[in-house]
């Protein structure tokens, strides 16, 4: 099996293997302001074409499928929707950033790897821009599926340090996500995250970890997937503290601002890297760890 690209201009990538879509990447997106328009991974496929991504749910139309969104980046919002404060709780700001597309800085394909790389300038709702960002996306095939890894630097070019933070650090107690937040579809709800602790649900929220993941049933199919997302040793605050969800939505994103701000200087550049990989068929503690090993040799 080989990896294939589609390119729509100015619009997004969809990679494929053999004859199969394994995601879309839409790098220029159009959503409303109030959504933080921003790129987004969706569809996102197993290598037998099953679902694991949702876009726009009706409880949260902001969250689109695999993104990085950033809900506290100092007095701006780039996650979608209302802004948490510990005074009056979630309300409508008018802070809606969007992280803009600039330029592709490159779209390599072979058989065996597609790399997509572009530049993308944050802006604030009112138009400030406040980050350059340089973002590659590089997809392979593995031994049980397929992995994505996932490279953003970002640039402080507002004139003045910004804190990073969440819900949490804004004084809403274990509501610590922001960053590369995946979410599941419909069917995944009530499914088992996965962790080198063990496998689990809700429990395991704000647990450090250098991994962690998600399995569950797929709807029609009777068939099951797994994704697994790995934080790379170099990133800031590894191994990060991890926002979850299964008991009212599939939800798994390492937070390295979970519960304490980061603050990025004037003119820094900040650097993350993670692996996200996706696979056929449920997984236990075992097959976990072995995806988990897997995922961190493409961090490699």
């Amino acid at each position: 099996m080989t990896l294939g690209c589609n390119h729509a201009l100015g619009r997004s990538i969809q990679v494929t293997a053999g004859d199969r879509e394994l995601f879309t990447y839409v790098y220029n997106a159009d959503d409303p302001q109030y959504e933080s328009p921003r790129p987004y991974f969706h569809p996102i496929r197993t290598l037998t074409g099953d679902l694991i991504s949702v876009y726009r749910p009706w409880d949260h139309l902001w969250h689109k499928g695999l993104a990085w969104s950033l809900p506290h980046f100092g007095q701006d919002n780039f996650w979608g929707g209302p802004t948490y404060a510990k005074e009056d709780g979630y309300q409508p700001r008018d802070n809606n950033g969007s992280q803009d597309h600039d330029r592709v800085e490159a779209l390599d394909v072979s058989d065996d790897e597609v790399r997509f790389a572009h530049h993308l300038a944050w802006h604030t709702q009112g138009g400030k821009h406040v980050v350059d960002e340089l973002r590659t996306i590089t997809t392979r095939l593995t031994d049980d599926g397929w992995v994505l890894r996932y490279e953003t630097a970002m640039t402080n070019v507002s004139g003045e340090d910004v804190p990073i933070g969440s819900p949490t650090t804004a004084g809403r107690p274990n509501a610590g996500y922001g960053g590369l937040f995946w979410r599941g579809p419909r069917c995944f709800t009530n499914g088992t995250i996965l962790s080198p602790q063990g496998s689990g649900r809700d429990e395991l929220m704000g647990q450090r970890a250098p991994w962690m993941g998600f399995t569950a049933r797929q709807d029609e199919t009777d068939t099951a997937s797994t994704i697994i997302v790995a934080d790379d040793t170099g990133n800031v605050r590894h191994p990060p503290q991890w926002f979850v969800r299964s008991e009212n939505f599939a939800a798994v994103c390492p937070a390295p601002w979970f519960s304490e701000e980061l603050p990025v200087p004037a003119g820094s550049t900040l650097a993350l890297k993670y692996a996200v990989l996706v696979a056929d068929g449920l997984s236990d503690d075992d097959r976990a760890n072995a995806l988990a090993d897997q995922a961190r040799k493409a961090l490699g």
